[in-house]
């Protein structure tokens, strides 16, 4: 078990250290691609800029405000869809042609309609978090077992006591599988929206560094936003393990539908 654990990280150094023989080796200029070593002096020299806790702090705010509101629309809507036939007929057509626009050609629209400050970004994060939660709580709500909802309603049991006696416990572990696809399109979201039209935030940065072909710069606060990502999912994945102490890790990681 302890070998296993070690894996990861020695196949990390060993990554690095091919990536930073490779760039020297090759003389690769560092304009196309810096060395490890070079990255990571770059983020540490942005780390402890002074202005980089306001761009994280809008970045994450954008990130943090859209998964929101994409996550209760989504789910909210979803609930409707899955317990409405007649929604799922007149409504999901429309959310479906909606969402196979791609938000990268819709992005600048967007920007115009709400300005180029916080508003956009979190619709812009929003649109894109909605659809895998719209989906997996659809695909959840149908998915509990006819037998129990036969049998409750054989005992008078009404749609709210169905609903949140199978239907809700039977969805939950799909909505959080939608939480953990959609909490890591979030920060994609917000960097899409820092890219059309933003005054500041980790995207900003990102075309600030491109434009003076920082690239070591550039690398450095992509680590940052997976970083972020990365630490969004580790909290959904606890929550979800708590919440949903019943179901196994295996039934957990096979539930996704988008």
């Amino acid at each position: 078990m302890k070998e296993n654990g070690l894996v990861a990280p020695i196949l990390f150094v060993v990554l690095m250290a091919t990536w930073e023989v490779a760039v020297r080796v090759l003389e690769i200029p560092a304009i196309v691609l810096p060395t490890p070593s070079s990255v990571g002096m770059a983020l540490v020299r942005e780390v402890t800029s002074p202005s980089f806790l306001y761009h994280l702090g809008v970045t994450f705010t954008e990130i943090v405000a859209g998964f929101a509101a994409g996550a209760v629309l989504g789910i909210v809507l979803g609930i409707a869809i899955g317990q409405s036939e007649f929604l799922e007929r007149v409504v999901y057509p429309y959310v479906v042609a909606f969402q196979t626009v791609p938000k990268v050609a819709i992005a600048p629209i967007i920007v115009i309609w709400f300005g180029y400050g916080l508003s956009s970004k979190v619709v812009i994060t929003a649109t894109i978090v909605f659809f895998p939660l719209l989906a997996n709580t659809i695909a959840g709500l149908r998915s509990a077992p006819r037998d129990q909802i036969e049998m409750l309603r054989a005992h008078t049991a009404n749609e709210w006591q169905v609903f949140h006696m199978v239907r809700l416990p039977q969805a939950l572990p799909y909505i959080f599988a939608g939480l953990d696809i959609a909490v890591v399109l979030a920060v994609i979201g917000a960097v899409v929206g820092e890219f059309v039209g933003a005054r500041a935030g980790l995207g900003f940065l990102i075309l600030q560094k491109n434009f003076t072909f920082d690239m070591a710069g550039s690398f450095a606060i992509l680590i940052v936003l997976s970083l972020i990502g990365v630490g969004l999912h580790g909290i959904i994945v606890t929550i979800q393990r708590r919440l949903l102490f019943w179901t196994s890790a295996n039934d957990r990681g096979r539930i996704a539908t988008f």
